[in-house]
């Protein structure tokens, strides 16, 4: 029943070319709204990038600190006696 209805309506040229636009809009559409999720993520990894960078940089200083420790309390002492603290 449905299908004779719209073989029907889609008979004359003015309702076909009605169609035609909806087709071309509904695309336009769900184009606008991909670009917009895609947009979004590309948001949330420029995001993680940028923590990634400053937890790397926190972690890089660190570990300079670690190497430049006194080794022993003998070279804390000599430290501390030479004023380099």
């Amino acid at each position: 029943m449905w299908g004779k209805l719209v073989g029907r309506l889609l008979a004359r040229p003015w309702a076909r070319r009605a169609a035609g636009f909806a087709l071309v809009m509904l695309t336009v559409i769900l184009l606008v709204l991909d670009l917009r999720r895609t947009g979004e993520r590309a948001g949330r990894a420029a995001e993680r990038l940028d923590q990634l960078e400053r937890i790397n940089a926190i972690q890089r200083r660190m570990l300079d600190a670690a190497a430049r420790r006194p080794r022993s309390r003998d070279d804390l002492l000599d430290r501390l006696r030479g004023g380099e603290f």
